[in-house]
């Protein structure tokens, strides 16, 4: 049982617990900056930067990904302003209309791509390939410490890792300035912050995030853990850092509950083939969301503001 747990679970969990984490981070601040739809916007507009990746390259590999979301990151933050301005709208409606156009475009771009050379359609952009990510070459929980068997781990588990790892460094790193220009940007203006620079160089930082998890996990739980966990953490809490171990505590907790009953929960009910993990983990998540709405302590605290 140990054996095959390590083998065909452990590592797909992890990449979920990561993703999560490195997609949750960030969606704090773009929650409390009433930008939380930017999460949902970027989880979108990564589809067209990656096809742009692979016509250009010829193969799915890490950099060219990377570079291909944070430019079409950048389209689409340039679309959100010129259309907020241009059109005097808000700038929900301007993210709406990116995000949606945005995807549609990748969409149109993969119908009309040879990607029979690799593992790149709408259903992989949408539920990604988690539970094939599987370690082949464990035997057990002893080959966590054998060198041979873990140059074979999937190359999703240390790209998530790094990323995670990566944002977590930054956010301790930009911890005072980001939280005062979250919370008092005029404030921050005085103090010098260069609080354009810092909004720019967050949505990037979530570009990055998105794209890492995006291969793996596919659209449906970067959206749900930019949103999810850091909304249900809010209502948890009225101290920033409080809400940030909030919102790994319930993304964790959705990634891991999510795998699980996606696998084993039709099982327990008598059915003999498990759900999509991707689904089931979003569905957590907004189960958790909801939860938190009922039953959080804060919730009745907070005020409903213009956005």
């Amino acid at each position: 049982m140990g054996a095959e747990f390590v083998q065909l679970s452990l590592t797909p969990i992890l990449i979920g617990l990561l993703a999560a984490i490195a997609c949750a981070v960030p969606g704090n601040f773009l929650l409390l900056r009433k930008q939380a739809l930017i999460g949902d916007a970027i989880s979108h507009v990564v589809l067209p930067g990656i096809v742009a990746a692979f016509l250009l390259t010829g193969t799915i590999s890490t950099w060219p990904m990377m570079l291909g979301a944070a430019g079409a990151a950048v389209v689409a933050v340039v679309m959100i302003e010129a259309i907020r301005r241009l059109g005097r709208i808000e700038t929900g409606a301007a993210m709406g209309v990116t995000f949606t156009t945005l995807f549609a475009a990748g969409v149109l771009l993969l119908e009309q791509t040879d990607t029979s050379s690799v593992h790149l359609d709408v259903e992989h952009a949408l539920y990604g390939n988690l539970e094939s990510l599987i370690w082949l070459s464990a035997t057990g929980w002893e080959s966590l410490v054998d060198p041979v068997a873990l140059a074979d781990l999937p190359p999703e588990l240390t790209r998530m890792a790094l990323t995670t790892l990566i944002i977590l460094i930054l956010t301790a790193l930009f911890w005072r300035v980001l939280k005062i220009s979250t919370f008092d940007e005029g404030y921050a203006r005085t103090l010098g912050v260069p609080v354009k620079t810092l909004g720019f160089g967050l949505v990037i930082v979530s570009a990055v995030a998105a794209v890492a998890a995006f291969d793996a996990v596919g659209s449906i739980i970067v959206i749900a853990m930019f949103i999810c966990p850091p909304a249900a953490a809010r209502l948890m809490t009225n101290r920033l850092e409080s809400q940030l171990a909030w919102s790994i505590f319930f993304g964790a907790g959705s990634a891991i509950a999510g795998y699980v009953l996606a696998g084993y929960g039709p099982l327990w009910l008598g059915s003999e083939h498990a759900v999509s993990a991707a689904g089931m983990i979003a569905t957590i998540s907004g189960l958790i969301l909801g939860l938190a709405c009922l039953y959080a302590p804060a919730r009745s605290k907070l005020t409903v503001t213009e956005a």
